[in-house]
């Protein structure tokens, strides 16, 4: 004798492993042996790419809005040359590996000055090479800035009293 629901799927003439697996509450399993269950690879396609993707650009349109922001900034400040000491010059070096067969590096170096200005405050810039070999710690001289945009420093001469 058969129950409601096993009469209802044997009066539409549904399979036997297909019964066996809904009445078991297995959908998605493999039953008849025909490989591996695959339905995962379509929730990953269909649910965890989009939301990388999602993230990716947001983190993408984050960074230009923060770029954005810092440009607007600097141009709406205004420029200001000011006396200030050269207090500290650092250098920042990166290597990278490159990836051909003959090992080689690339290496880029990042210069620095920090300027203490009269009310004693510090502020570091980026400059170029140039710039910082040609700069010394103690320099005296007028700094021109915008925001965080370095535009140069003018150094005063310092004449020696010595005999």
């Amino acid at each position: 004798m058969l129950s409601g629901l096993e009469e209802a799927y044997t009066c539409t003439e549904v399979p036997e492993a297909k019964l066996r697996v809904e009445l078991m509450g297995m959908k998605g399993e493999n039953v008849m042996g025909m490989g591996p269950d695959l339905s995962w690879m379509f929730d990953f396609s269909g649910t965890v790419m989009p939301i990388f993707l999602i993230v990716m650009v947001g983190i993408l349109a984050v960074s230009a809005g923060r770029g954005l922001l810092q440009w607007s900034r600097n141009n709406s400040s205004p420029m200001l040359t000011i006396p200030a000491r050269i207090v500290s010059k650092r250098s920042e070096i990166r290597q990278q590996q490159v990836q051909e067969d003959n090992g080689s590096s690339r290496t880029s170096t990042t210069y620095y000055l920090t300027y203490e200005l009269n009310g004693g405050s510090r502020i570091e810039f980026k400059v170029d090479g140039h710039e910082y070999g040609m700069s010394a710690e103690g320099d005296k001289g007028m700094l021109t800035y915008q925001g965080t945009r370095y535009h140069g420093f003018e150094r005063q001469p310092q004449y020696s009293t010595a005999e």
